[in-house]
């Protein structure tokens, strides 16, 4: 068996190239790399041709495209068969719905409210502007919804296999209400002119039979549906009679007939653009496909989860990841209800399963303990050990640099208030809207607060979103989070600040209804109902509110230094001294021992090496300077110009040079395609000369012509042969960097995760950039030739990134060798003398006797003349106090710990310690 806490994970991404049998064929590879658990994808049922799995549309079947249910037993019986454990994965905030194929979404479509499934989706019925009946929007139209009724792109089909129908735009299905079936039967026989006929006289009498408002209603639709699809010739009429609801440029009388047919639907359908103002059912971020789930309701946890349950009590799952927490209504309950269905499948025994969840923790912010839960899967330990490695001398030069190109202040705050401001006015708006009219509502609710007028209740909101600091709270109607209580409290008086109009207490209202306050015993009787719905649904909006606002704008527009540009990281940090890493382990070792920790991830935005590069100018932040400042006067006959628009922005191009600096790879053929496809991306989420919604064409061409003229040599010669020399010095010391980062990963408190292909550098761009197949039989071969590594050929070689390879599968055999002391061990920093102290992060794992000492260098360019030659080992000058541990080297200067690697781990014993009995997991 596994272990309950993993040793090591390694991620893989699941797709139709890369399938369930694909993955069984790595898994000897990665057991002899040392992984002790396979971290899957989402396996389950996702829309056709998907390349991530988040966009399921049935949790409870295995994705047929990945092999289905019996390419998973097949992978099952290969990781069995090398003790390998399983990590789902496991998405329960959202589906992607449209299309064709959500079963669950077609019948909510089909039946509206009365649908049993439409308890699973957060809809607000009422919400839709200009519609008497309640309706959800489905803005799938690529024109006007006018233009595409006039040109015939909605059609009415009638489906004889199932006796129902729909309309159809293009690939979208939209049942139609069975309660219009008889009007529409009607009218195609008439159309037909078949109403003499036998068939034509059946359709008409059971059309008759269901004359009543709501007929045929639920219970009689399958009856009504089989009957239809029994009419000897019914279908022949039925298609002839069709064109009656044909619409198209020529046809008037159809086209109204098709649209008042669509009117009384249970959904509206709009163009795409009105998402952003009119949507009325929650969605994953602003992304229209994936709506999002209730889970909170028990029916759809006990649905979407019944495949899982099913997997742990076959012994074939040993843990989950569970994707965007913070999108669920209330998380703490959603994982007591897990970890009731986890023992339930366990048969009742509390048996250790490993939880990890997708969290990202703002700055200074602690963890919510969550029932279970082990930690997170590792965003702010990613960036801790960035902010240990940087160079902080080079930190200020840098802010200095980025202010001149600019013309800004360093700060973030301001520019991330903007990025708000940008997402509330375009990408959030229809959320956000739900949320002011729900508050209005409950203002209105009562005559102490009836005067809050509606647009003044909706700036305060905003600006109390606008400064809110983190992705969101944990309050629930039962239960009181102090911390939480206080973070709204000081957020608020923090927008009251900024309100400019009079107060009258509308802060104090909206604070005590946030927190709930509000419905307390003795306090006025405003609706308990809506103002749980608006605590909780504000919470479920700040998350994405931020995601959007910091990783998919901020990071686009504020390029200090792009190393730091990292999920869960602050792009204007300062570098973390060694004392304060120090502290940082110390209290995980305590708290969260069995988190994951990542350097890389499919949603970081760029591969940890190319990171670990750009990391390196901190190092020579003048040399940077300098070389930036000739680039930028090579480059200037490349610009495009056209009236004021410059292609690209000063800013832009500044993060382009840096981003060519972190990815620059000789020999990839792909690498210009690559590069126009990222700094489009990039130069689309940044949203400031052109965007998702609103594309600048000329701009958006500017950039990429800019970019193939600067990496054609034919005429820029001169450029490319100053970014090589740059580039391998800068590749070099981000290589050192990344042996560090490595290191500690692998070592600090917490399970290591491997993201797919990093054993060698990872070089990645931003996704679906880091979704690119891997050579998994390459790195197979290479993985037993440096099974008995050669230190000193391979740092001599270590642009081929076997020296990655051979490090890591070192130092996971030592964390196989020492599994207690990296999993339930304590840590201890560990003083650092000598003239080069500050260049060294030292500590000791621990547990009874056992123990293992961590060395790592860290701005290795005083050692390497600025990144042109190999670290000597007598180029360091300390030594580590290993006062109380017997060490197999038995040395502790850094020129012995440093001999073939500027990075060392050593097996140790503790003087006078007795060894423990193994600790219980805790779950």
């Amino acid at each position: 068996m596994p272990p309950a806490i993993p040793i090591a994970t390694y991620r893989l991404q699941l797709t139709a190239d890369f399938d369930f049998d694909a993955a069984a064929a790595v898994v000897p590879y990665l057991k002899a790399l040392g992984i002790t658990h396979v971290y899957a994808s989402p396996f389950m049922k996702a829309r056709k041709g998907s390349t991530h799995g988040y966009d399921i549309v049935d949790h409870t079947r295995f994705n047929p495209e990945l092999g289905g249910e019996a390419g998973f037993a097949r992978l099952s019986a290969a990781l069995k068969q090398q003790d390998l454990g399983l990590i789902l994965d496991f998405v329960p905030n959202h589906v992607g719905v449209h299309f064709a194929d959500n079963p669950w979404w077609l019948d909510v479509l089909e039946w509206g409210p009365a649908s049993p499934h439409a308890a699973s989706f957060d809809v607000d019925w009422e919400q839709l502007p200009y519609r008497a009946r309640g309706g959800v929007l489905m803005p799938i139209i690529g024109s006007s919804y006018g233009q595409a009724l006039e040109r015939g792109e909605i059609q009415l089909r009638y489906d004889a296999a199932e006796g129902g129908f729909s309309a159809w735009y293009f690939e979208h299905r939209l049942p139609i209400a069975p309660e219009r079936y008889s009007e529409i039967l009607r009218t195609i026989v008439k159309e037909a002119a078949a109403e003499a006929s036998p068939a034509g006289k059946a359709i008409l009498a059971l059309a008759s039979r269901y004359r009543g408002l709501r007929h045929p209603n639920r219970k009689e639709a399958p009856a009504f549906k089989a009957e239809l699809k029994a009419i000897a010739g019914g279908p022949a009429i039925i298609e002839r009679g069709l064109a009656a609801y044909r619409a198209g440029p020529d046809r008037a009388t159809p086209t109204l007939a098709l649209h008042h047919l669509l009117e009384r639907q249970h959904y509206r359908l709009g163009h795409w653009r009105l998402a952003s103002s009119d949507i009325n059912y929650r969605r994953f971020f602003d992304i229209n496909t994936l709506a999002g789930l209730r889970v909170e309701d028990a029916g759809t946890f006990d649905a979407i989860h019944r495949l899982v349950k099913k997997l742990i009590a076959e012994g074939t799952l040993q843990g989950l990841r569970l994707d965007h927490i913070d999108g669920l209504r209330d998380p703490a309950q959603y994982f007591q209800r897990l970890r009731r269905l986890i023992r339930s499948a366990q048969g009742g025994a509390a048996r250790p399963f490993y939880l990890v969840i997708e969290k990202i923790l703002g700055e200074h912010e602690k963890m919510h303990a969550f029932a279970g839960v082990h930690g997170t899967t590792g965003y702010e330990w990613m960036n801790a050990i960035t902010h240990a490695l940087v160079d902080g001398n080079g930190l200020a030069p840098l802010d200095e640099i980025w202010r001149q190109i600019s013309n800004q202040s360093p700060k973030l705050e301001p520019i991330l208030k903007d990025a708000k401001r940008r997402v509330l006015e375009t990408l959030l708006t229809s959320e956000f809207t739900v949320l002011t009219r729900l508050l209005a509502r409950i203002a209105s609710g009562h005559y102490s607060t009836r005067d809050y007028a509606a647009d003044s209740l909706r700036q305060a909101l905003e600006l109390y979103v606008l400064h809110f600091p983190v992705y969101r709270t944990y309050l629930t109607s039962s239960g009181s989070a102090a911390h939480d209580r206080a973070l709204i409290s000081a957020t608020i008086e923090r927008a009251r600040a900024d309100w400019f109009a009079a107060d009258d207490g509308i802060f104090d209202f909206l604070r005590d209804t946030l927190t709930m306050d509000l419905i307390k015993p003795g306090r006025a009787a405003h609706s308990a109902p809506r103002v749980r719905r608006f605590a909780l649904k504000v919470q479920q909006f700040t998350g994405p509110l931020m995601a959007k606002s910091l990783e998919d704008t901020t990071f686009y527009r504020y390029h200090r230094l792009l190393a730091l540009n990292e999920v869960g990281g602050d792009p204007s940090a300062k570098a973390l001294s060694v004392d304060g890493f120090h502290a940082m382990m110390q209290t995980r070792a305590r708290e969260w021992p069995h988190g994951m920790t990542a350097t890389a991830t499919h949603d970081t935005k760029r591969g940890e090496d190319a990171r670990a590069r750009i990391m390196a100018l901190a190092e020579i932040p003048g040399e940077w300077a300098s070389t930036v400042a000739r680039w930028k006067i090579f480059n200037a006959p490349h610009l495009v110009t056209k009236g004021a628009m410059r292609a690209p922005s000063a800013t832009f191009e500044y993060m382009l040079y840096q981003a060519l600096l972190g990815a620059w790879q000789p020999g990839d053929d792909k690498f210009l395609e690559r590069m126009q496809a990222y700094a489009l991306k990039a130069a689309r989420e940044g949203k400031q000369e052109t965007s998702w919604l609103n594309p600048h064409q000329a701009y958006e061409a500017g950039i990429t012509t800019f970019i193939a003229r600067i990496l054609d040599r034919t005429i820029s010669a001169e450029f490319l042969d100053s970014l090589e020399t740059l580039a391998r010095r800068v590749s070099f010391l981000g290589a050192l960097n990344s042996l560090g980062q490595l290191t500690l990963k692998a070592t600090m408190p917490g399970v290591p995760d491997f993201y797919q292909g990093t054993e060698f550098w990872d070089l990645s761009l931003v996704d679906p950039d880091n979704r690119r197949p891997v050579d998994f039989a390459g790195r197979g071969t290479v993985l037993t030739a440096v099974e008995t590594p050669d230190w000193e050929h391979l740092a001599r070689h270590w642009t081929n990134g076997h020296l990655k390879l051979a490090w890591t599968r070192q130092l996971l055999k030592l964390r196989t060798e020492l599994a207690d002391v990296f999993a339930d061990g304590d840590y201890q920093p560990l003083g650092v003398s000598g003239r080069h102290r500050d260049h060294v992060i030292a500590f000791a794992r621990r547990r009874g006797r056992d123990a293992a000492i961590v060395a790592v260098a860290k701005s290795c360019a005083a050692f390497t003349e600025g990144g042109r030659t190999w670290p000597r080992a007598d180029a360091f000058d300390g030594a580590i106090d290993l006062k109380g541990y017997a060490t197999e080297a038995g040395e502790s200067e850094l020129s012995t710990l440093f001999r073939y690697l500027p990075v060392a781990v050593l097996k140790a014993s503790v003087a006078g310690a007795s060894k423990p009995a193994r600790q219980r997991i805790r779950a």
